[in-house]
């Protein structure tokens, strides 16, 4: 069905690999999805367009700096070394991704996938500058004039601004932001900044500008194996074909003219308002994304010839065979599937949370000296040279105490503390001795131990080994 309501063309060639893309003419809808839509649209992009704004502790809140090799989330500082909670965090995110669309089929899509959001974004200056559906239709099949040339140039100058503006944000996660800014304003930018602003705009605008649905239909993987992940009480957009056929013209108030039609006027607003130009009457299809345009769209046809809401709501495929109440329907979304994703994905937060919330802003490595094993001193004790690399993910600056055990006698040779800023990190050599005669012969097991002035807590003890002839 196209976005009139009529058949589409078939596919191209004899027996041919795919459909030929026609324009989809979505139509303005309002309603109670709508606006949870918008909602999401605003909260998502207000986070992302000023969280790299904010400062923190004196520093951009949020910064992924690649330079520096540091990630800066609200006062934490992350370095290579912590790549685990990076796992953790995909983790977590697949989890939710398995949860909701267990519960809710294609919410992600629908809600908050930056595909959709974007597109929104970019269809509601399209609607603007060019007007509603039959407005768009009606400009794009009037051959070139000065009026339509300006409006095609002003809606285009509008997405590219969207589009410029969202790829300097973006690179302003990897790089300061204001240190962006002025290089920008000075024409100072590196080359990989360079690259990714352009990269990140141009794809934005060919994607929400051109692309759309055919993202969402031919191009994004979560469309094709959504269908392994959903079951019988996963919550989908349905059509009530058992209330709404045989679909029929009624009159205003609802009436037939005594004919024995559905509650379905076959207007087709449904399929005007969908975003990929389905048609829901046909059942439930993989080009859905579950964004309930056309519940919002069906809903406000069902007000205007006062019938009952919800000939296409959000149900179940029981609900829908059972007749199923939405006591039922709930009470069925609790299931073995959903709580043992539940419960899975309340360990690893927790996990998590705990992990984040005991872990020490300090890091040590140690490295042996390799190209001496070992020395005589002059008051003849053997000595091994280490290089200590300490790494303080605190914000704030730090002393530390150095200590080494493991051998009878063992001593520090070299200085016993090291101060290290706040987020930085600094080598030092570390010189340990013993007594000739002390431990065994070979290598003996040992422990530096690095302890924070003032802070106890902010310990670390790290393993090596004190090679004796």
């Amino acid at each position: 069905m196209n976005t009139d309501g009529k058949p589409s063309g078939q596919a191209t060639g004899a027996g041919g690999l795919y459909e030929k893309r026609r324009t989809i003419y979505m139509r303005s809808v309002s309603g109670t999805f709508n606006n949870a839509r918008w909602i999401m649209v605003f909260l998502t992009q207000f986070f992302f367009y000023g969280a790299c704004w904010l400062d923190w502790g004196g520093r951009q809140a949020v910064l992924f700096h690649l330079a520096e090799r540091k990630f800066y989330v609200f006062g934490m500082v992350f370095w290579p070394q912590d790549a685990i909670y990076l796992a953790v965090l995909l983790v977590i995110s697949a989890y939710l991704l398995f949860l909701a669309t267990a519960i809710g089929g294609r919410l992600f899509c629908g809600y908050a996938c930056p595909q959709t959001v974007y597109t929104e974004i970019f269809m509601w200056i399209e609607r603007k500058i060019e007007g509603d559906r039959s407005a768009r239709m009606k400009l794009d099949r009037q051959p070139m004039s000065a009026r339509k040339l300006g409006l095609k140039v002003a809606k285009h100058a509008a997405w590219l601004v969207v589009a410029a503006w969202t790829g300097f944000t973006f690179v302003g996660y990897f790089t300061p932001i204001r240190e962006l800014a002025s290089a920008v304003g000075s024409f100072g930018v590196s080359g990989w900044e360079v690259f990714w602003l352009f990269f990140y705009s141009g794809f934005l605008y060919f994607m929400a500008g051109f692309m759309r649905e055919q993202m969402c239909k031919y191009l994004c993987p979560y469309a094709r194996f959504q269908g392994v992940m959903f079951d019988p009480d996963t919550l989908v957009i349905t059509y009530d074909a058992e209330r709404g056929e045989p679909r029929g013209q009624r009159r205003k108030g609802g009436d037939a003219g005594g004919k024995a039609l559905g509650d379905c006027v076959d207007c087709g607003v449904c399929v005007q308002v969908c975003p990929t130009g389905i048609d829901i009457r046909n059942g439930l299809q993989y080009e859905c994304i579950a964004c309930a345009a056309c519940i919002d769209g069906c809903d406000s046809v069902m007000d205007k010839i006062g019938l009952p809401r919800g000939l296409i709501r959000y149900s179940t495929e029981n609900a829908m065979a059972k007749h199923y109440g939405a006591r039922d329907i709930l009470q069925h979304l609790m299931r073995p599937r959903t709580l043992v994703y539940s419960a899975i994905l309340v360990l690893i937060v927790v996990a998590a949370g705990w992990s984040l919330a005991t872990r020490v802003p300090l890091k040590v490595d140690v490295l042996r000296d390799r190209s001496t094993l070992y020395r005589e001193g002059d008051d003849e004790r053997i000595e091994n040279v280490f290089t200590l690399r300490v790494m303080n993910t605190d914000e704030a600056p730090h002393r530390y105490q150095i200590e080494v055990s493991g051998i009878d006698g063992i001593r520090l040779e070299s200085g016993a503390t090291i101060e290290v800023p706040g987020a930085s990190n600094k080598t030092v050599a570390a010189v340990a001795s013993v007594e000739e005669g002390k431990g065994k012969k070979g290598s003996n097991p040992v422990v530096f131990e690095l302890r924070a002035e003032g802070a106890p807590k902010i310990a670390v003890h790290e393993k090596t080994t004190f090679y004796l002839p």
